[in-house]
């Protein structure tokens, strides 16, 4: 009984010291991004490989997302005769809720595997600890182009998830259904109001801030080996995909009151 008490014990300080140090390494990161110089030329190169090459999977899944959501709400909304109240349905669940964590799960499988793959390689073939040999951070060098590419990249990304799922639903619902369009954008007009943007691109920027902070950190901390890399990659994706709804949640709670 008591080895059990023990290593349970030892379990969970292992946990409160990889917790510790995650947060640490979120806060140097963080630190780190406003003290020149930058690396600009990496942040935009970042920027162009998380943003514009996700484009074509953003598009994808959101006239997908579009569609589904004016396929379902059509038909439930009929039932009412409320059919007019498509156009809202749709906008206010992409810009509240589903646009940027959909985005965001998105992006964490595309770019941020690729970001702890590439870090954890790396780290494997000791080129992490050469720059720290040579007196340079690392941390500025290879985590903030990223955080800064990410923080940047994902309202943007975000933005266009909605735009896209948006059409998509208007094509369903009025090409498709038959519903009228000035009754789908006009409705849409009178309930979405400025502060849901906003709510939804503060989000968006919050979870690019966390995909940047868990895959770095997954990518940097990665064992030797092949194998290494693959758990770190996958730890990375999982653990971020998580927390992505955990803290959506709480934006969600802290934004209703």
């Amino acid at each position: 009984m008591i080895a059990r008490f023990s290593q349970l014990g030892r379990w969970f300080i292992g946990q409160l010291s990889s917790l510790g140090e995650c947060t640490f390494f979120l806060v140097e990161s963080v630190a780190v991004c406003f003290a020149p110089p930058i690396k600009w030329n990496r942040v935009i190169k970042q920027i162009w490989f998380i943003g514009w090459k996700s484009m074509p999977v953003i598009c994808l899944t959101g006239a997908f997302t579009g569609m589904v959501l004016a396929l379902q709400g059509y038909h439930s909304l009929r039932q009412l005769g409320s059919e007019a109240f498509l156009g809202p349905l749709v906008a206010l669940s992409l810009l509240r809720e589903l646009g940027p964590v959909l985005a965001a799960l998105m992006v964490t499988g595309r770019a941020g595997s690729s970001i702890t793959a590439q870090l954890g390689i790396m780290r494997i073939n000791d080129q992490i600890d050469a720059l720290e040999l040579m007196g340079l951070n690392p941390v500025r060098y290879l985590v903030v182009p990223n955080l800064i590419a990410l923080v940047v990249a994902m309202p943007l990304l975000s933005a266009v998830f909605n735009v896209v799922a948006i059409f998509g639903g208007y094509l369903l619902g009025v090409r498709v259904q038959g519903l009228n369009a000035g009754v789908y954008f006009g409705e849409m007009h009178n309930y979405v109001v400025f502060q849901d943007v906003l709510n939804s691109t503060y989000k968006a920027a919050c979870f690019g801030l966390l995909i940047a902070w868990v895959c770095c950190y997954k990518g940097f901390k990665s064992r030797f080996g092949a194998e290494g890399v693959s758990t770190a990659t996958t730890q990375a994706v999982v653990n971020a995909s998580v927390l992505i709804l955990v803290l959506d949640y709480l934006l969600s709670a802290l934004i209703i009151k």
